[in-house]
């Protein structure tokens, strides 16, 4: 990796930590088009998405990269937050599940910890959407039994 993109990577991380994505998403366009690393990519999909809404051109990059370096937890990470701004809150958190499997990853972690845990469907046969599931959740927690 040549200084250039490193130094623009180094740019991009601080900017995403300060959540400043328009910045962010000025470094990781430049370095993306001198070198199209897998890491940039994942970053630089998440930025579109919060920046510029374009969803199915973030997502494609996204898979893109995860496709490249399928066992890094990062790339999750960022496919999870795409997920969060189109609404798929439970498509998130199987994401970042799946990203937690192949290494600790803090900010995985943190998300999930902010997202919350959700209770094992009382119907564990049927699926959590079920009629039957959601029904019966409802009856115990007004119950104080769940």
């Amino acid at each position: 990796m040549s200084d250039t993109i490193s130094s623009l990577l180094q740019k991009a991380e601080r900017a995403l930590e300060r959540d400043e994505t328009l910045v962010a998403l000025l470094q990781l366009e430049t370095a993306h088009a001198i070198e199209p690393l897998p890491g940039v990519k994942s970053k630089l999909a998440y930025c579109l998405a919060r920046e510029r809404r374009q969803y199915k051109q973030a997502r494609a990059l996204c898979l893109e990269a995860l496709n490249a370096e399928p066992n890094n937890p990062d790339h999750y990470y960022q496919l999870s937050r795409i997920h969060l701004l189109t609404g798929k809150k439970q498509a998130a958190m199987k994401t970042l599940r799946k990203g937690l499997k192949f290494k600790r990853h803090q900010p995985i972690i943190d998300e999930l910890n902010r997202l919350g845990f959700r209770k094992e469907p009382y119907f564990t046969s049927l699926p959590r959407e079920h009629f039957l599931n959601r029904s019966a959740g409802t009856l115990l927690a007004k119950l104080g039994a769940r």
